[in-house]
């Protein structure tokens, strides 16, 4: 303390300081706590942003290992897709090379029977009742060989005069009618063409030449030599995208590490601050405290002042260690009372990023049903108009103070757990309406179940209630 006097010549004791010093003084040490005091009233803001900090920074490595687990999981499932679907492939090649023998097989014997029927032509010799003329007859309308025609069929007259007639059809859907073709040489016709189309699929090869087989293999074994070749490159693709989502895991925490570690040295260099800043203070007021025991009070005007500054430092959030979890108990907090092991309801720590829980949407919706329903007016029931105006008012106050409790705590900067003994007092509110809804029915068989439920809630009502005071 700077002491305002003067030291007498020869040894003498130094002089006492005038009133008018002695305020000017206290004054100089009452407005250099205040300055003090101003400066650190940022420090429960700044702790509190630092705090939001690391749970952001722990959100960021929690994201960082879930997008490498999903990833991971991603790749381990396509593997064994592909697995799956390549063993199918291979084990349905030997399925595959018989039937395209089978498919092959089938097209030379068509191709055979096709070329055997044109190389079957139509002569007198062949049909009988079918002279030269009828042969013209039937060439002019494109029918020569047997592969010329399908079938024959009866149809109305062409430009629908007359009867009927025989139609010959064409392999492409066409059909003509020749005069002098009917019924008895349309039968000998047909009988022709049946009897070359037994031929020359007798005539047919029954299997394929080794030459197309052995063709049909290669491409077979080809096709099983690409696949196995693919299923031996899985492991590998499946190794290197594992690599690859370890290596973006590995850079985004580095990223996150780094950025801790910088916004860590920031902290703690201005928390020292605010730290030499909470010792000056003390000094401070140790000073002035010092000064009034010696002098007394310096007047009326300095003496409110000179009290708010010799007020204890207010407690502010104790800082969190980055690496532990979001939920622990900071130093020096306590044992813990209030935490959401103490009610069902709350979830995390007050000052994580953890929000209160959407459970709280159950009760709200229910209480909002009872603000518009009531209770105990279900059937011909009516209850009394107290409890109907009643049971509505109390239904709606809930609602309201569950809201007000609840939507600030989803807010990401005000998120955390309800306060304890909110879910008890909760259930106690259920309780005493369904209570309340057995006295107004008017049964008396009833009577035993609402008393018995109606002390229920008064006892959990008493018990939530002390536990938000405590908490």
């Amino acid at each position: 303390m700077t002491e305002s006097t003067t030291t007498l010549r020869g040894g003498h004791a130094p002089a006492p300081p005038s009133p008018a010093e002695i305020r000017a003084e206290r004054r100089r040490l009452i407005e250099s706590v205040r300055a003090l005091r101003r400066l650190l009233d940022g420090r429960r803001a700044f702790e509190l942003a630092d705090r939001r900090r690391l749970n952001r920074q722990a959100r960021d490595r929690e994201r960082a290992e879930a997008a490498c687990l999903k990833t991971l999981q991603r790749v381990h499932e396509r593997r064994l897709r592909r697995e799956r679907s390549l063993a199918r492939r291979l084990n349905g090649l030997d399925g595959k090379r018989e039937h395209q023998e089978r498919h092959a097989l089938t097209v030379l014997r068509r191709e055979s029977v096709e070329n055997s029927l044109r190389a079957t032509r139509l002569t007198t010799n062949d049909v009988n009742g079918i002279g030269a003329g009828l042969i013209r007859d039937l060439a002019a309308a494109g029918i020569r060989t047997a592969a010329d025609f399908t079938r024959v069929s009866w149809g109305k007259a062409p430009g629908g005069k007359g009867g009927e007639v025989l139609y010959i059809h064409r392999p492409h859907g066409r059909k003509v009618h020749i005069n002098g073709i009917g019924e008895h040489r349309g039968r000998p016709l047909m009988e022709w063409r049946r009897a070359a189309v037994a031929r020359a699929k007798a005539r047919a090869p029954q299997e394929l030449p080794a030459d197309q087989r052995h063709r049909i293999a290669e491409i077979i074994e080809a096709e099983r030599a690409r696949l196995q070749a693919e299923a031996a490159e899985l492991p590998r693709e499946a190794d290197a995208a594992r690599e690859e989502a370890v290596r973006l895991r590995t850079e985004a925490l580095s990223r996150i590490a780094g950025a801790a570690r910088e916004a860590g040295r920031a902290a703690a260099e201005r928390r020292a601050e605010f730290d030499a800043m909470a010792e000056r203070l003390i000094a401070l007021q140790a000073e002035l405290a010092a000064h009034r025991d010696r002098y007394g009070d310096a007047g009326r005007r300095l003496r409110r002042a000179q009290t708010r500054a010799l007020r204890p430092l207010p407690a502010v959030p104790a800082p969190r260690t980055p690496g532990a979890p979001a939920g622990a108990a900071e130093p020096g907090s306590g044992s813990g009372e209030g935490t959401p092991a103490d009610d069902p309801w709350a979830v995390g720590a007050p000052g994580t990023h953890v929000r209160a829980s959407l459970a709280w949407l159950l009760p709200v919706l229910l209480f909002a049903l009872f603000t518009v329903a009531g209770v105990g007016e279900l059937g011909d029931t009516t209850p009394p108009l107290w409890l109907r105006v009643g049971s509505r008012l109390t239904a709606l106050a809930v609602t309201a103070e569950l809201l007000r409790l609840w939507v600030p705590r989803r807010r990401p900067r005000t998120a955390g757990p309800m306060p304890p003994g909110t879910g008890t007092q909760t259930t106690a509110m259920f309780l005493a309406l369904v209570a309340a809804g057995m006295f107004g029915s008017g049964d008396p068989d009833v009577r035993v179940a609402a008393w018995v439920t109606a002390a229920l809630s008064a006892l959990l009502l008493a018990t939530g209630t002390g536990r938000r005071g405590k908490g």
